[in-house]
């Protein structure tokens, strides 16, 4: 599901107009990304937790040259799924082996 699909399901779901539903979303990606950035987490109870999270610096090796490359510390975004949300995942979902034995995702 890209944004537009989000946002197409939202106003199908609710009372408001597409235009409102796409403010609406538009408004949420922003304001996450600005607390983010600004070093603070959003908590979203039984969806999950958008955090900060620090990278040590760590040098990594061309994979052509063999040459090392320093890799600065930096800060990186990340989410941690809740509990609901990992419950409602686990309970629809199972993983099942393709032809080529590589594992993907099914309906239950």
């Amino acid at each position: 599901m890209n944004k537009g699909e989000l946002v197409e399901q939202i106003y199908q779901d609710n009372d408001m107009t597409k235009s409102e539903c796409r403010e609406l979303v538009s408004s949420l990606v922003e304001t996450i990304t600005e607390t983010v950035a600004e070093g603070e987490e959003v908590r979203l109870v039984n969806f999950g937790t958008f955090v900060p999270s620090p990278r040590q610096e760590t040098v990594k090796r061309h994979p052509v040259t063999g040459e090392k490359i320093d890799v600065p510390a930096k800060v990186v975004p990340k989410f941690r799924s809740g509990k609901g949300f990992n419950e409602l995942v686990e309970e629809s979902l199972k993983p099942v082996k393709d032809g080529s034995g590589e594992l993907e995702v099914k309906q239950k």
